[in-house]
């Protein structure tokens, strides 16, 4: 186990997005948030007891939400909406393109249940491929925090730091809960967990627990891993991806998206610009989930410290 960040018990991210939604609504009047039927199953129901004036519940009706949340925007309100990801940045694409992006609207994005480890849902409700439909789009944020309490702290950013769209990943399975609300939460800028100068781990969401089990395996062989937490995709924290390839001699991401299109993806658009390294890259490989054991998928799929390592290895005998 890391020495530095000792997990305080298993939690899901979701738990932490309602949390920090609660929190939010108490610190500013003008949020509000949209339900699409599933408000319970992303921690929403604690804001909607809380100020039920300002919940406002349309069912499944996902693109309708959004045009709902870009029109209270454009009145002077901070809408967040929530659903499951493969929902909200899929099949409400189009309606967060032009409604929402378009005129550049601070609504915050709520992607639940994302990655593989959302388990016996199968494919259908895994979001795998929206880290890459989301950072595309012009104006928008997009965040990927590690644990509970980060999921918490990234949705008060959300509405404290940004006056654009914002999409905010999280997943439902409980997860290590390892970081701590004192580090803080500052939008575009990584947070290195670990020094180290033979190999850089760049990780986003649960792999960022994986990527600091990594680091350990490797100690144990005489490699000297950094590991660093990327928890915004966009804007990407160029000057911490210059330094890591700069000062060691590789970088491996890893994340539980699709390998194309996502965090890998973008640290390598920043590092072949600046300071190309060999490069490795975990995540999905390019195909779709299946139903099962949310760890046994993230078995299957490579998505593990210990997949992480070995890519490591090789890339420092590269």
């Amino acid at each position: 186990m890391p020495q530095q960040y000792l997990n305080k018990g298993n939690k899901p991210t979701k738990s932490g997005f309602g949390e920090g939604l609660l929190e939010a609504g108490r610190l500013n009047p003008e949020v509000f948030c949209i339900g699409a039927d599933i408000t319970a199953s992303v921690d929403c129901n604690l804001f909607a007891e809380a100020f039920p004036q300002r919940f406002i519940s349309l069912g499944i009706a996902e693109q309708n939400c959004v045009g709902v949340a870009a029109g209270l925007a454009l009145e002077g309100k901070i809408p967040v909406f929530s659903t499951y990801g493969v929902f909200a940045a899929l099949r409400s694409a189009d309606q967060i393109r032009i409604s929402v992006c378009y005129n550049n609207l601070h609504v915050i994005i709520g992607g639940a249940h994302a990655g593989v480890s959302v388990g016996p849902d199968g494919a259908t409700h895994q979001a795998l491929e929206d880290i890459g439909i989301m950072r595309v789009l012009p104006n928008m944020t997009v965040l990927s925090p590690c644990d509970a309490t980060q999921t918490s702290l990234a949705i008060v950013a959300a509405i404290e730091q940004c006056r654009g769209p914002v999409y905010l990943r999280f997943g439902r399975e409980a997860m290590p809960d390892f970081t701590s609300a004192a580090m803080g939460f500052e939008i575009g800028k990584a947070q290195v967990l670990r020094t180290g100068n033979d190999v850089s781990i760049i990780a986003t969401g649960h792999m960022v627990w994986e990527a600091l089990l990594a680091a350990e395996i490797l100690a144990a062989v005489g490699i000297d891993a950094r590991v660093i937490n990327m928890h915004t995709i966009k804007p990407i924290d160029r000057e911490t991806i210059i330094r890591a390839a700069t000062e060691t001699r590789a970088i491996v991401t890893a994340e539980e998206h699709q390998v194309n299109t996502g965090l890998g993806s973008a640290v390598a658009e920043v590092a072949v610009q600046h300071h190309p390294v060999p490069m490795a890259f975990v995540g999905m490989p390019d195909c779709f989930g299946e139903s099962g054991p949310p760890l046994k998928l993230m078995e299957k799929y490579g998505l593990t410290a210990e997949a992480i390592a070995e890519k490591a290895k090789k890339m420092v005998k590269w």
